[in-house]
């Protein structure tokens, strides 16, 4: 082999910055997704969670007040949770499934971020769901732990 062959082949190094720069542009827009993305996801969750707690809250209000007033009995109606629960829910503008089992509310939102960043690498969405259970007290003297 002579040494100019050699020499040009170590001179010519068209395309050979290019498929790193692809790589690399690939890998930071991955890393950028994970990151935007999944803040805004994990934010989507935080959110879910406080509104499930809300609705269950809301339905463990609707307290049957004929029976509390002539025995104290405390228990739900439960049409009336289960209506004051969706109502807070269509309020804050989600979507969940409500059961109104005994004394216990419970509600579950999802939510669904769709990606901004991460559908480049093929996630185009991110779910995450939120559940929450309410009961209604009598008298609460202290926070809960």
């Amino acid at each position: 082999m002579s040494n100019s062959w050699l020499r040009r082949l170590n001179e010519d190094e068209d395309g050979r910055v290019t498929a790193f720069v692809v790589v690399f542009v690939a890998a930071v827009i991955a890393f950028s997704g994970l990151v935007l993305d999944g803040g805004l996801a994990l934010a989507g969750k935080v959110r879910a969670i406080g509104e499930a707690q809300e609705a269950a809250r809301a339905g463990a209000q609707a307290i049957d007040l004929s029976a509390y007033r002539s025995n104290g009995a405390l228990r739900l109606v439960p049409g009336q949770a289960s209506t004051l629960a969706r109502q807070y829910l269509a309020a804050a503008g989600r979507n969940g499934t409500v059961s109104v089992t005994g004394n216990t509310v419970a509600v579950t939102v999802t939510d669904i971020h769709r990606s901004i960043l991460l559908g480049v690498v093929g996630v185009h969405s991110i779910s995450s769901s939120a559940s929450a259970t309410a009961q209604p007290e009598r008298g609460v003297n202290a926070p809960e732990p």
